[in-house]
């Protein structure tokens, strides 16, 4: 994949600590097909390796992930609503959606503990990734949403949302698309605890080695059992399939659609800020 320097995911590893880094800062880490590529890679290099007791996901710069790099992907659709020679192909757009949401649920399936530590913008995809893991610590930074949930998308796999937060609070951040800040994820459960942003990198890695003290086996049983529960609790598999399909379904309604002209005559950044402005946050709260 070539050295570090072109890879969209870093890895190191001490002490049984396995850390998968984010490392497009100057993107802000949006998702591409080599970030997936990558990311799903070193997960499963991760889970295979006996000298990796824990792996941790981080990021470089500014924002954990600001979701897909939708940019191009606008630009893809309106090349493919203009060709008439062949219709939208839901099956095909699954199986593409659903590449991504596997890799994602490979946070949850490998059977050791996974950590997230997410410091800025966590949003739409960014959120598909990072709520599979098994724990996360938010920086008092953060911001996590699901801002496509107002046009153009839904969440790959509704089910994290509905573990982390419960049925009523999942259903008032996904039917408006708002922001949860850094503190306000640690007191819905979202987050396990939020830390001021210089003391985020030194607590998730605390966490991490002290998990790591304990026999990979005994991680291993652990985190086998409690994820046995959860998928009889939530059903992932299915969460997961209805999710995918749906958003695709979302990306061609005509709303869907009516979105990505408006991103082909205006950009794509342009037409994300007509679609939050009536709702003031994000890109368009007051005090940004």
């Amino acid at each position: 994949m070539g050295d570090d320097m072109d890879r969209a995911v870093t890895e190191s590893t001490e002490g049984g600590v396995r850390r998968l880094t984010l490392s497009r800062p100057d993107r802000y880490n949006t998702i591409t097909p080599r970030l997936r590529d990558e990311l799903r890679s070193a997960l499963l290099d991760a889970a295979a390796d006996d000298g990796v007791k824990v792996i941790l996901l981080d990021a470089e710069g500014p924002a954990f992930c600001a979701g897909y790099e939708l940019g191009s992907s606008t630009a893809a659709q309106a090349g493919e609503n203009d060709r008439r020679e062949r219709r939208w192909d839901s099956e095909a757009d699954l199986r593409m959606i659903g590449s991504y949401a596997e890799t994602w649920s490979l946070l949850h399936t490998i059977p050791k503990p996974t950590l997230a530590s997410v410091s800025g913008w966590c949003l739409a995809g960014g959120t598909n990734m990072v709520l599979h893991a098994d724990i996360i610590i938010a920086a008092e930074s953060a911001r996590f949403g699901y801002p496509p949930m107002r046009v153009w998308g839904i969440p790959e796999a509704p089910w994290i949302w509905i573990a982390r937060l419960g049925v009523q609070r999942a259903r008032r951040y996904l039917l408006t698309g708002d922001e949860i800040t850094g503190p306000e994820a640690a007191e819905f459960g979202l987050a396990l605890q939020c830390v001021p942003d210089a003391d985020l990198a030194e607590t998730t890695t605390a966490l991490a080695r002290r998990m790591a003290r304990l026999p990979l086996n005994q991680l291993r049983m652990i985190t086998i059992s409690i994820n046995q529960t959860v998928r009889h609790m939530y059903d992932p598999e299915t969460s997961r399939l209805i999710g995918s399909l749906f958003d695709g379904v979302a990306r061609h309604t005509q709303e869907g659609m009516d979105f990505v002209a408006r991103a082909s005559e205006v950009g794509f950044r342009e037409a994300v800020r007509e679609r939050d402005r009536p709702f003031g946050d994000y890109g368009e709260r007051a005090d940004r």
